[in-house]
């Protein structure tokens, strides 16, 4: 049976953390005995940890890990890693704040042996349209400077074949702040085997957004240096 490892980054969501276990480990269940929930902790200041930590006693499929902080970006790689470094066959990343539906996950696992990777497109978005905008800015960027038409290249809900990661990730700093992203770019420029799946996404259902337009602007100015050199090196 495929071993399925989730990797879910979490960062000061002790209102949501409970709902977002509970909810994800029943997918971890049902994909086999060998499939791992992984949520980690990115240097939260609130009781984050603590909760993950209580909720893995009673929870076997459970694995809470914690870091230093550094960003959602460093956070996933650091669980892709831990994914490929325990055998996973494949890595799903989704995030923490309630936002994905799990219930849309079983139409991603049907299709594995289809594809190497299925990727989220998220066409309605609760999280406003300024989201939406930055998502479409993206998605130009990309076409721009890579030549490649992704439909959603962030959406925080991919099924992806673990031996695809393990042949990409080593192209990025542990501390890049846009993995997925750059990750989506790979699998489009090379020509892999992917394919685009609509999926939901709700506001964020409690907690607060450490992320506002100014962060967004400055992440904006550092992407595209950083797309440039990405493309002098493809």
């Amino acid at each position: 049976m495929d071993k399925l490892y989730i990797v879910i980054p979490a960062y000061n969501e002790k209102d949501n953390i409970i709902n977002t276990v509970n909810d994800w480990y029943g997918v971890v269940e049902r994909c086999g005995e060998d499939s791992r929930l992984v949520v980690i902790n990115d240097g939260s200041t609130d009781e984050t940890y603590d909760i993950i930590s209580a909720m893995a006693e009673k929870k076997p499929q459970l694995i809470p890990l914690t870091k230093i902080n550094g960003g959602h970006g460093s956070t996933v790689i650091y669980g892709y890693r831990f994914a490929l470094n325990r055998g996973a066959d494949w890595i799903f990343q989704t995030d923490s704040d309630g936002q994905t539906d799990p219930a849309e996950f079983e139409a991603f696992w049907q299709l594995r042996n289809e594809y190497d990777a299925v990727i989220g497109n998220r066409t309605v978005r609760g999280d406003g349209k300024s989201r939406k905008f930055v998502e479409n800015v993206v998605c130009l960027l990309l076409r721009m400077v890579f030549g490649v038409k992704v439909r959603d290249a962030n959406a925080p809900f991919r099924l992806m074949k673990a031996e695809l990661v393990r042949r990409y990730i080593d192209r990025l700093p542990s501390n890049y702040n846009l993995p997925n992203i750059i990750m989506t770019t790979f699998f489009a420029y090379y020509h892999e085997n992917i394919a685009f799946r609509e999926i939901s996404f709700k506001p964020r259902q409690g907690g607060k957004n450490s992320i506002n337009i100014k962060k967004i602007v400055r992440i904006g100015i550092r992407a595209m240096k950083d797309f440039r050199s990405f493309k002098k090196e493809m």
